[in-house]
């Protein structure tokens, strides 16, 4: 019997459009076959609902949050301390989620805008952007016990691509990882029935979402400085669209730092297995 997971897209689908037209994937469908891909321990696969959150989309009449074993929130170019239609929606929407006790998993933007809804703060990143691979995140004592983390070594890489940061975490949060330009890479809050994993990090996205990216934003990575031309950029994201095609390309992995906690999908989205295993699985069988 698959899980029945309802994907909260928080990104606008303007922005999505362009993402597709450097040959990466659409948020929620490739959140899907992420969770999907993971099913395999603990749930006999996902089916999926995606709900276009940015765009302002609600759920169907009909359909209500009780009738999902979990909730998953995308990445977005949003910022969760802009007070716009786009964010303050997605806001209230992850209060009510939450408070709906199903459980909810965030990615990157999922994080902050759950954080802010459960009374935290984001910020822009004072260190700046944190671009491609989020180096060395280092699991917290209670993040070592949790089981988010359950087959994860206590340092490793993951893809990610965000500026902004949780600076404050609500009250009964827990810090679970940080590197050196988050601190907080990793936060859970569990309150009675209800629960939230979150991760500052993507672990649904994969080296052609990221080529996708880069290829997407080649000026305004040179603009920050990042690369000193759009066609080392652009090589750059060739590198990476080239090793996702063919894992076993050492010389591009080594070129770039690019360890097995990326190259391996089930390393990569363990958090996704440990979610579905640990908090989806048990709330199907009730």
């Amino acid at each position: 019997m698959p899980a029945h997971i309802l994907i909260v897209d928080g990104a606008p689908s303007a922005s999505q459009d362009l993402l597709e037209q450097s040959g990466g994937r659409r948020h929620g469908p490739n959140y899907a076959a992420a969770l999907d891909s993971q099913a395999h321990e603990s749930v006999g696969g996902v089916e999926t609902f995606v709900l276009a959150a940015a765009d302002g989309a609600t759920l169907p009449q009909g359909m209500a949050l009780a009738d999902f074993d979990g909730i998953a929130w995308t990445g977005s170019p949003l910022n969760a301390y802009h007070d716009t239609p786009a964010v303050t929606r997605q806001i209230e929407f992850a209060r009510t989620a939450f408070q709906a006790g199903v459980p909810c998993f965030g990615s990157c933007w999922g994080l902050q805008v759950m954080m802010v809804a459960l009374g935290g703060k984001v910020r822009l990143n004072p260190k700046g952007a944190e671009s491609g691979i989020a180096r060395s995140i280092l699991l917290t004592e209670a993040g070592r016990a949790h089981p988010m983390f359950d087959g994860k070594p206590s340092v490793f890489d993951a893809l990610c691509v965000h500026q902004d940061e949780v600076c404050d975490l609500p009250d009964g949060a827990v810090l679970l990882a940080g590197n050196a330009v988050s601190d907080v890479q990793a936060a859970c809050l569990h309150d009675g029935g209800r629960s939230f994993w979150g991760v500052q990090y993507h672990p649904e996205y994969d080296l052609l979402q990221i080529s996708a990216m880069f290829r997407r934003s080649a000026q305004r990575l040179v603009d920050r400085g990042l690369f000193p031309t759009i066609e080392q950029a652009q090589a750059f994201a060739a590198d990476l669209r080239t090793l996702h095609d063919d894992p076993a390309r050492a010389d591009i992995a080594w070129r770039y730092g690019i360890s097995p906690d990326i190259i391996d999908p089930n390393r990569h989205r363990r958090e996704f297995a440990n979610w579905l295993r640990t908090e989806v699985a048990p709330r199907m069988a009730e």
